[in-house]
């Protein structure tokens, strides 16, 4: 017994030790300080969600929404904010994204309302996210604000709070399979937007494959543990929904034997040929969404990161905010830009890689979240900005500015600093 607690002292010295330097490392690393620097002054300059983009997108703003916080007037975050809960259709659908009237040139199908006449909205309806991002904007906007009366602004007849409500309901009522107890939407690759169907593919068409999916079901339960940190009184009524939801994820479409989420279940047929192995492909995004909403433990978190390491080699990829791996063939989506490795068909995104080095923090990985944030941050220096999407050569595509990419790379970065600082290492920044 002796010997067996002079072991465990020593290995738990040599931990504290590595781990003291590691925070001091965090702690002077000028990469950090230029990264943190480099993405206020991105979303400083204002909230589209690029240089290639005029609307503001709830799935964007949310996740610089913190970052805004630090560089903006609190009054100009609530503003943004409420404009959504204004263009809030009926049943409580949220829209993707709002521009100035004057600008609403583009080919969306527009959405207008009295209690907001300044601004068009329009919704990609392949996806199933909006209503989840809404509520985690407004949760990540009190956080970072302290400013809970927000929840008591009127908009029209109801105000803020039973506004979120209704975007919960809504998916409940409008997106929810019974069979599997979770939520579906078309056909997407991982967290994307654009189904394979149609050139475009951003609307549901008749030629619509409905499928559930882990991006969707984890956004929902982030949403829905974020709704009851702001209404502690619904636990009775959402809790158990969670709880179930999360089960059902695990149950569906957790594979056991391959350590991965399954890419699609299907309620009505695929739109990809009989004889494709779907089930091969690795969803990069969804995992480290799924991560975010305590969907799989700490082991699987580890093996989750080196399947993502292997398939970023095997791609040659540059980081491991590679979308997914292996790819879908050459002409699986009618939309040309979603060629193998092109857009959300894997190419490489902070905009998730960044939310994945979050959570290698927030479970205690924090040298290998160092080691994979590292390339991130270097092709951040090396083009002056954080662009949209990179091809596996690591040349920069999408929208410039991208301030979603801004914003979840200061947060991996605070996430860093602050088990530095815990550990003793860093004074506040």
């Amino acid at each position: 017994m002796l010997v067996y607690l002079t072991l465990t002292v020593f290995i738990t010295s040599c931990r504290n030790e590595r781990n003291k330097e590691l925070a001091k490392a965090i702690c002077v690393n000028e990469d950090y300080t230029f990264l943190k620097n480099l993405s206020r002054d991105v979303v400083k300059a204002g909230f589209n969600a690029g240089d290639g983009y005029g609307e503001v997108w709830i799935r964007d703003y949310n996740t610089f929404i913190t970052l805004a916080a630090a560089v903006h007037p609190s009054s100009l975050l609530r503003e943004n904010l409420l404009v959504f809960f204004a263009l809030q259709a009926g049943d409580g659908n949220i829209i993707d994204g709002f521009i100035p009237v004057a600008k609403a040139g583009v080919g969306y199908q527009y959405r207008f309302s009295p209690l907001e006449p300044r601004y068009a909205g329009h919704k990609n309806t392949v996806e199933t996210d909006q209503e989840s991002s809404l509520v985690q904007a407004v949760f990540r906007y009190i956080q970072a604000t302290g400013d809970s009366t927000i929840l008591h602004q009127r908009v029209g007849e109801r105000n803020v709070g039973e506004r979120l409500h209704l975007c919960l309901q809504y998916l409940l009522d409008h997106r929810f399979n019974r069979e599997y107890g979770l939520l579906y939407g078309a056909t997407t690759a991982d967290w994307g937007d654009v189904q394979p169907e149609h050139e475009w593919g951003v609307y549901i068409t008749k030629e619509t494959h409905y499928a559930i999916d882990v991006y969707d079901n984890a956004m929902f339960l982030i949403a829905i543990d974020n709704y009851l940190a702001m209404f502690p009184n619904k636990r009775s009524d959402w809790q158990p929904k969670r709880d179930s939801i999360a089960m059902n994820v695990r149950k569906h479409l957790w594979d056991q034997d391959r350590q991965k989420f399954r890419p699609h279940i299907y309620l009505d047929g695929s739109p990809f040929p009989a004889d494709f192995n779907e089930d091969i492909i690795y969803y990069h995004g969804g995992t480290a969404v799924a991560i975010e909403a305590g969907l799989l433990t700490k082991d699987e978190v580890k093996a989750s990161l080196d399947k993502m390491i292997s398939n970023m080699k095997a791609a040659n990829a540059a980081t491991i905010g590679l979308t997914l791996y292996p790819t879908y063939p050459e002409g699986f989506f009618a939309n040309k830009g979603m060629g193998p490795f092109g857009y959300q068909n894997g190419g490489d995104w902070d905009w998730f890689g960044g939310r994945m080095i979050t959570q290698l923090v927030r479970f205690g990985y924090v040298k290998e979240a160092t080691q994979q944030l590292a390339p991130m941050i270097q092709r951040a220096r090396s083009n002056h900005g954080f662009f949209e999407w990179y091809t596996p050569d690591n040349q920069p595509k999408g929208s410039g500015t991208f301030r979603g990419s801004a914003g979840v790379l200061y947060d991996a970065v605070t996430a860093l600093e602050k088990w530095a600082q815990g550990e003793g290492g860093c004074e506040a920044k």
